[in-house]
C-alpha cells in the first residue's frame, strides 16, 4: 500500500523582525553577513567598520583608520581577517583579533565601491569609480596590484568573484565575467548603469541590478535572459540584490524603504519587506539559513523566518 507522498514545503522567507542594531556610525552604507553567518560586519559615512555578534546585536570591535567613507567589506573565509574599502581611494586589510591595519593597498585614483576576498582569502580584489578593478596579494610586501582589469569605459559598482571566476557590473550597463583561469572575458550589455551582481549558489547564473529598476537572471554561459524581476523602485542609489541561500528566491533593495522577494522561477512578487521610510540601502543573505540583513539610515535590521522565542518560552519547553 502506497502512502501520498508529502506535499514540499514551500520555502519560508525571512519576514520576522528579530532585532534592529543602531549603529551609531552616521548613514550604514554596507551590511555583510561574514562566511559562516554568525557575525555581521557594518560599513558607517563615520569613517568607521564595525564588527557585530548576529545573535545577540553585540558590537564586538569597530575598526577605524579610513579617511572618509566606508562603502563596502568582507571577512576571509577563517575570520582571520577583514577588508574594506572607502571613498578616501582606499582598501584597507585588518587583523580581526586586534584591530590593527595590516595593509593600506592605494592605487586607485577615486572612490573604491566594492571590496571582495578571494576563497583562499590570498587576493583582494577592488572595484572603483575609476572604472578598474584592482587584485592585491594579501601575503606580499608589495604596494602595487599583481593585475589591474580596465575594460570598463564607466566606474565599477560591483565584484563578486567565485573560484576562478571574477564578476564586475559598471556604470556603462555591462556585466563582465573573466575566467581567470583561461584569461577570457565575457560581456552582457544591459543597457543601464549597474548597481550589483552575483553568482547563484549554484554557479550556473548571474543576478544583476541596474537603475532602470530592473533585476536580471542571466544563464551564466549563454547570456540568456532568464527572468526580469520588477515593482521596486532604483533610480538613483546604488542599491544591493542577492540570491536566497537556496536560489528559491530573488531579493532587492529599493528606494520605497521595501526589500522586494520574488519568486526565482515563477517571477511573482513573494513578499515586500517593510523596513521603513527611507532607501534600503544594503542588504546580506545569511550563507546557509533563512535571514537576512538590512540597512536603512544608522540602523541595521535582523530578519528571520520565524519569531525568536523568548527566554521563558525556552524554559517551559524544556
Amino acid at each position: 500500500m502506497a502512502f501520498p507522498q508529502p506535499k514540499p514545503q514551500a520555502p519560508q522567507l525571512p519576514q520576522h523582525l528579530l532585532r534592529t542594531i543602531n549603529c551609531q556610525q552616521g548613514a550604514v552604507r554596507a551590511v555583510r553577513f561574514n562566511a559562516d553567518g554568525n557575525y555581521l560586519l557594518s560599513c558607517g559615512s563615520d569613517k568607521s567598520l564595525k564588527l557585530w555578534g548576529v545573535s545577540r546585536g553585540t558590537l564586538l570591535k569597530t575598526y577605524s583608520g579610513h579617511g572618509y567613507e566606508v562603502l563596502d567589506a568582507d571577512g576571509s573565509y577563517d575570520n582571520s581577517q577583514l577588508c574594506s574599502c572607502s571613498s578616501d581611494k582606499s582598501v584597507i586589510l585588518w587583523d580581526v583579533a586586534s584591530g590593527q591595519v595590516i595593509r593600506k593597498l592605494r592605487g586607485h585614483a577615486g572612490k573604491v565601491n566594492c571590496v571582495q576576498f578571494n576563497e583562499e582569502a590570498t587576493v583582494i580584489l577592488s572595484g572603483s569609480i575609476d572604472g578598474t578593478v584592482r587584485c592585491w596579494d594579501t601575503r606580499s610586501r608589495r604596494f602595487e596590484p599583481i593585475q589591474v582589469l580596465d575594460e570598463a569605459k564607466d566606474g565599477i559598482s560591483s565584484v563578486k568573484v567565485v573560484q576562478h571566476e571574477l564578476l564586475t557590473g559598471s556604470v556603462d550597463g555591462r556585466v563582465r565575467r573573466y575566467d581567470l583561469r583561461m584569461g577570457q572575458l565575457h560581456v552582457d550589455f544591459i543597457n543601464s548603469p549597474i548597481t550589483c551582481v552575483c553568482f547563484s549558489q549554484d554557479g550556473q547564473c548571474t543576478l544583476s541590478s541596474s537603475l532602470d529598476s530592473v533585476v536580471r537572471l542571466l544563464d551564466k554561459s549563454t547570456g540568456e535572459m532568464l527572468g526580469e524581476y520588477t515593482g521596486h523602485k532604483m533610480k538613483s542609489y546604488k542599491l544591493d540584490c542577492c540570491l536566497s541561500s537556496k536560489d528559491t528566491h530573488v531579493l532587492s533593495c529599493s528606494e520605497d524603504g521595501h526589500v522586494y522577494c520574488w519568486d526565482l522561477v515563477e517571477g511573482s512578487l513573494s513578499l515586500k519587506l517593510p523596513v521603513g521610510k527611507a532607501v534600503v540601502q544594503s542588504l546580506s543573505f545569511h550563507p546557509t539559513e533563512t535571514c537576512l540583513l538590512t540597512s536603512m539610515e544608522g540602523c541595521v535590521q535582523v530578519w528571520a523566518a520565524e519569531p525568536e522565542e523568548t527566554q521563558d518560552e525556552v524554559t517551559m519547553a524544556t
